[in-house]
Protein backbone atom coordinates (compact mmCIF):
# COMPACT_ATOMS: atom_id res chain seq x y z
CA UNK A 1 0.00 0.00 0.00
CA UNK A 2 1.38 3.27 -0.61
CA UNK A 3 2.41 5.73 1.82
CA UNK A 4 -0.88 8.19 0.71
CA UNK A 5 -3.03 5.48 0.72
CA UNK A 6 -2.04 3.99 4.22
CA UNK A 7 -2.51 8.07 5.26
CA UNK A 8 -6.25 7.79 3.97
CA UNK A 9 -7.13 4.48 5.22
CA UNK A 10 -5.46 4.30 8.90
CA UNK A 11 -5.81 0.78 8.58
CA UNK A 12 -5.87 -1.01 12.04
CA UNK A 13 -6.00 -5.04 12.64
CA UNK A 14 -8.95 -5.89 14.84
CA UNK A 15 -8.78 -8.23 17.50
CA UNK A 16 -11.56 -10.17 15.49
CA UNK A 17 -9.80 -10.36 12.45
CA UNK A 18 -11.42 -7.44 10.99
CA UNK A 19 -9.49 -4.55 9.35
CA UNK A 20 -10.28 -0.83 10.28
CA UNK A 21 -10.77 1.74 8.17
CA UNK A 22 -11.27 4.90 7.03
CA UNK A 23 -13.74 5.48 4.31
CA UNK A 24 -14.38 9.71 3.81
CA UNK A 25 -13.47 9.94 6.93
CA UNK A 26 -15.80 7.46 8.67
CA UNK A 27 -14.38 4.44 10.90
CA UNK A 28 -15.45 1.01 9.04
CA UNK A 29 -14.85 -2.54 10.21
CA UNK A 30 -14.64 -4.73 7.63
CA UNK A 31 -15.34 -8.09 8.97
CA UNK A 32 -13.95 -11.43 7.73
CA UNK A 33 -17.88 -12.88 6.86
CA UNK A 34 -17.62 -9.77 4.10
CA UNK A 35 -20.51 -7.62 6.66
CA UNK A 36 -19.83 -4.10 6.92
CA UNK A 37 -19.77 -2.73 10.80
CA UNK A 38 -20.22 0.41 11.55
CA UNK A 39 -19.12 1.19 15.08
CA UNK A 40 -20.01 4.98 15.44
CA UNK A 41 -23.37 4.25 13.94
CA UNK A 42 -23.71 0.55 15.96
CA UNK A 43 -24.93 -0.57 12.27
CA UNK A 44 -24.60 -3.76 10.24
CA UNK A 45 -24.23 -3.89 6.19
CA UNK A 46 -24.17 -6.30 3.97
CA UNK A 47 -24.45 -6.80 0.20
CA UNK A 48 -25.76 -9.33 -2.54
CA UNK A 49 -27.70 -12.04 -0.23
CA UNK A 50 -29.47 -13.71 -3.42
CA UNK A 51 -31.44 -15.74 -0.86
CA UNK A 52 -33.32 -18.50 -3.05
CA UNK A 53 -30.80 -18.69 -5.85
CA UNK A 54 -30.28 -22.44 -5.19
CA UNK A 55 -34.21 -22.69 -5.88
CA UNK A 56 -33.91 -20.43 -8.99
CA UNK A 57 -31.95 -22.87 -10.86
CA UNK A 58 -33.50 -26.09 -9.65
CA UNK A 59 -36.64 -24.12 -11.30
CA UNK A 60 -34.42 -23.81 -14.23
CA UNK A 61 -33.52 -27.67 -13.92
CA UNK A 62 -29.54 -26.74 -12.77
CA UNK A 63 -29.53 -28.25 -9.83
CA UNK A 64 -27.92 -26.69 -7.21
CA UNK A 65 -27.51 -27.81 -3.41
CA UNK A 66 -30.79 -26.07 -1.36
CA UNK A 67 -29.16 -24.83 1.31
CA UNK A 68 -28.40 -21.50 -0.02
CA UNK A 69 -30.68 -19.13 2.09
CA UNK A 70 -29.49 -21.66 5.01
CA UNK A 71 -26.00 -20.66 4.77
CA UNK A 72 -26.89 -17.61 4.30
CA UNK A 73 -28.88 -16.42 7.06
CA UNK A 74 -26.65 -18.50 9.11
CA UNK A 75 -23.43 -16.13 8.47
CA UNK A 76 -26.03 -13.32 8.78
CA UNK A 77 -27.06 -14.89 12.33
CA UNK A 78 -23.53 -14.90 13.48
CA UNK A 79 -22.71 -11.40 12.80
CA UNK A 80 -25.93 -9.95 14.52
CA UNK A 81 -25.46 -12.31 17.49
CA UNK A 82 -21.76 -10.97 17.92
CA UNK A 83 -22.47 -7.28 17.15
CA UNK A 84 -25.74 -6.58 18.03
CA UNK A 85 -26.34 -3.92 15.92
CA UNK A 86 -28.79 -1.51 16.14
CA UNK A 87 -30.08 -1.45 12.74
CA UNK A 88 -29.08 -3.82 9.62
CA UNK A 89 -28.87 -2.27 6.32
CA UNK A 90 -28.88 -4.84 3.07
CA UNK A 91 -27.68 -3.02 0.16
CA UNK A 92 -29.65 -4.49 -2.83
CA UNK A 93 -30.07 -8.10 -4.50
CA UNK A 94 -30.93 -9.39 -0.81
CA UNK A 95 -33.40 -12.02 -3.07
CA UNK A 96 -32.54 -13.34 -6.23
CA UNK A 97 -35.52 -12.94 -8.14
CA UNK A 98 -39.02 -11.82 -8.43
CA UNK A 99 -40.28 -15.28 -6.87
CA UNK A 100 -38.06 -15.64 -4.13
CA UNK A 101 -39.49 -14.15 -1.36
CA UNK A 102 -42.45 -16.95 -2.32
CA UNK A 103 -40.18 -19.73 -2.73
CA UNK A 104 -38.36 -19.36 1.07
CA UNK A 105 -39.00 -22.00 3.47
CA UNK A 106 -41.28 -21.01 6.26
CA UNK A 107 -38.62 -21.61 8.40
CA UNK A 108 -36.18 -19.10 6.92
CA UNK A 109 -38.84 -16.70 6.90
CA UNK A 110 -39.56 -16.72 10.12
CA UNK A 111 -35.67 -16.67 10.74
CA UNK A 112 -35.77 -12.99 9.36
CA UNK A 113 -38.66 -11.74 11.78
CA UNK A 114 -36.44 -13.10 14.72
CA UNK A 115 -32.92 -11.39 13.45
CA UNK A 116 -35.15 -8.37 13.07
CA UNK A 117 -36.78 -8.13 16.51
CA UNK A 118 -36.05 -5.30 18.29
CA UNK A 119 -33.48 -3.20 15.91
CA UNK A 120 -34.49 -0.95 12.30
CA UNK A 121 -33.94 -3.32 9.56
CA UNK A 122 -33.74 -1.52 5.57
CA UNK A 123 -33.71 -3.42 2.76
CA UNK A 124 -32.19 -1.28 -0.19
CA UNK A 125 -33.75 -2.08 -3.90
CA UNK A 126 -31.43 -4.10 -5.85
CA UNK A 127 -31.75 -4.90 -9.71
CA UNK A 128 -32.27 -8.93 -8.94
CA UNK A 129 -34.80 -8.09 -5.87
CA UNK A 130 -36.54 -4.99 -7.06
CA UNK A 131 -39.83 -6.68 -8.48
CA UNK A 132 -39.78 -8.94 -5.00
CA UNK A 133 -39.24 -5.89 -2.70
CA UNK A 134 -42.38 -4.13 -4.26
CA UNK A 135 -44.70 -7.10 -3.31
CA UNK A 136 -44.00 -6.37 0.42
CA UNK A 137 -47.22 -4.94 2.41
CA UNK A 138 -49.43 -6.24 0.12
CA UNK A 139 -48.94 -10.22 -0.81
CA UNK A 140 -45.38 -10.52 1.00
CA UNK A 141 -44.59 -9.78 4.86
CA UNK A 142 -41.02 -9.23 5.57
CA UNK A 143 -39.61 -7.41 8.35
CA UNK A 144 -38.48 -3.89 8.06
CA UNK A 145 -38.57 -0.90 5.57
CA UNK A 146 -37.55 -1.16 1.87
CA UNK A 147 -35.62 2.41 1.22
CA UNK A 148 -33.67 4.10 -1.60
CA UNK A 149 -30.15 5.23 -1.43
CA UNK A 150 -29.56 6.42 1.97
CA UNK A 151 -26.79 8.79 4.19
CA UNK A 152 -25.16 7.45 7.11
CA UNK A 153 -22.87 10.41 8.48
CA UNK A 154 -20.62 10.99 4.94
CA UNK A 155 -21.54 7.54 3.95
CA UNK A 156 -23.99 7.41 1.36
CA UNK A 157 -25.14 3.75 0.82
CA UNK A 158 -26.49 2.72 -2.46
CA UNK A 159 -26.74 -0.90 -4.55
CA UNK A 160 -24.71 0.06 -7.52
CA UNK A 161 -21.73 2.23 -7.83
CA UNK A 162 -21.45 5.07 -9.90
CA UNK A 163 -19.06 5.00 -12.92
CA UNK A 164 -16.09 7.25 -12.36
CA UNK A 165 -16.81 9.68 -14.71
CA UNK A 166 -20.28 10.99 -13.56
CA UNK A 167 -19.92 10.15 -10.13
CA UNK A 168 -20.78 13.69 -8.12
CA UNK A 169 -21.34 11.93 -5.11
CA UNK A 170 -19.04 9.11 -5.11
CA UNK A 171 -17.30 10.57 -2.12
CA UNK A 172 -18.49 8.62 0.74
CA UNK A 173 -20.04 5.84 -1.30
CA UNK A 174 -20.43 2.33 -0.34
CA UNK A 175 -21.92 -0.60 -2.92
CA UNK A 176 -22.12 -3.98 -3.54
CA UNK A 177 -23.58 -5.20 -6.69
CA UNK A 178 -20.34 -6.20 -8.37
CA UNK A 179 -19.31 -8.88 -6.25
CA UNK A 180 -15.85 -8.13 -5.99
CA UNK A 181 -12.92 -11.05 -5.76
CA UNK A 182 -9.06 -11.20 -6.02
CA UNK A 183 -6.78 -13.83 -6.97
CA UNK A 184 -3.62 -14.44 -4.85
CA UNK A 185 -0.60 -16.59 -4.80
CA UNK A 186 0.58 -18.05 -1.47
CA UNK A 187 2.63 -21.12 -1.06
CA UNK A 188 2.80 -21.58 -5.04
CA UNK A 189 -0.76 -21.89 -5.20
CA UNK A 190 -3.43 -19.46 -6.76
CA UNK A 191 -6.55 -18.84 -4.63
CA UNK A 192 -9.84 -16.41 -5.48
CA UNK A 193 -11.15 -14.80 -2.39
CA UNK A 194 -14.02 -12.50 -2.27
CA UNK A 195 -13.01 -8.81 -1.12
CA UNK A 196 -13.54 -5.65 -0.16
CA UNK A 197 -11.94 -3.36 -2.44
CA UNK A 198 -11.63 0.71 -1.57
CA UNK A 199 -9.24 3.78 -2.19
CA UNK A 200 -10.61 5.56 0.97
CA UNK A 201 -13.84 7.46 -0.93
CA UNK A 202 -15.39 4.74 -1.89
CA UNK A 203 -16.08 0.95 -0.73
CA UNK A 204 -17.47 -1.70 -2.60
CA UNK A 205 -18.39 -4.78 -0.56
CA UNK A 206 -18.15 -8.11 -1.69
CA UNK A 207 -20.91 -10.60 -1.87
CA UNK A 208 -22.77 -11.44 1.18
CA UNK A 209 -24.70 -14.71 0.28
CA UNK A 210 -23.51 -18.19 0.13
CA UNK A 211 -23.27 -18.98 -3.93
CA UNK A 212 -22.54 -15.65 -5.19
CA UNK A 213 -19.87 -16.17 -6.93
CA UNK A 214 -17.29 -13.12 -7.59
CA UNK A 215 -16.05 -10.85 -10.36
CA UNK A 216 -12.35 -9.96 -10.72
CA UNK A 217 -11.18 -6.79 -9.51
CA UNK A 218 -8.54 -6.36 -12.34
CA UNK A 219 -12.31 -6.87 -14.37
CA UNK A 220 -12.49 -2.49 -15.91
CA UNK A 221 -16.38 -2.64 -14.25
CA UNK A 222 -14.36 -2.77 -11.00
CA UNK A 223 -11.16 -1.03 -11.55
CA UNK A 224 -11.89 1.60 -13.85
CA UNK A 225 -14.50 2.82 -11.03
CA UNK A 226 -10.80 4.06 -9.23
CA UNK A 227 -9.32 6.88 -10.28
CA UNK A 228 -5.71 5.78 -7.65
CA UNK A 229 -4.77 1.88 -7.33
CA UNK A 230 -7.00 1.11 -4.65
CA UNK A 231 -6.56 -1.70 -1.26
CA UNK A 232 -8.01 -4.92 -1.78
CA UNK A 233 -9.00 -6.17 1.24
CA UNK A 234 -9.21 -10.50 0.76
CA UNK A 235 -11.93 -12.08 3.13
CA UNK A 236 -9.64 -14.90 4.96
CA UNK A 237 -10.45 -17.50 7.36
CA UNK A 238 -10.02 -15.37 10.77
CA UNK A 239 -8.95 -12.65 9.25
CA UNK A 240 -9.07 -9.68 6.85
CA UNK A 241 -5.90 -9.38 4.34
CA UNK A 242 -4.77 -6.23 3.09
CA UNK A 243 -3.51 -6.50 -0.11
CA UNK A 244 -1.84 -3.90 -2.44
CA UNK A 245 -2.68 -3.60 -6.46
CA UNK A 246 0.47 -4.76 -7.67
CA UNK A 247 0.53 -8.35 -5.55
CA UNK A 248 -2.37 -9.08 -7.57
CA UNK A 249 -2.47 -11.90 -9.92
CA UNK A 250 -2.99 -10.18 -12.89
CA UNK A 251 -5.69 -12.37 -14.42
CA UNK A 252 -9.48 -11.77 -14.99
Amino acid sequence: MNAALRQTLSPARKPCGALRVLIAGETCDLRCSGALWLPAYRTLIAADLHLEKGSAFAARGQLLPPYDSRATLDRLEAEIAELNPDTVILLGDSFHDARAIARMAAADRARLDRLAAGRDWLWLEGNHDREALAQMGADVRLPGAVVGDISLGALRLTHEPEPLATADNRHGEVAGHLHPSARVVAYGRGVRRPCFITDGSRLILPAFGAFTGGLSVRDPAIADLFAREPLIAALGRDRVHALAWKKLSGDR
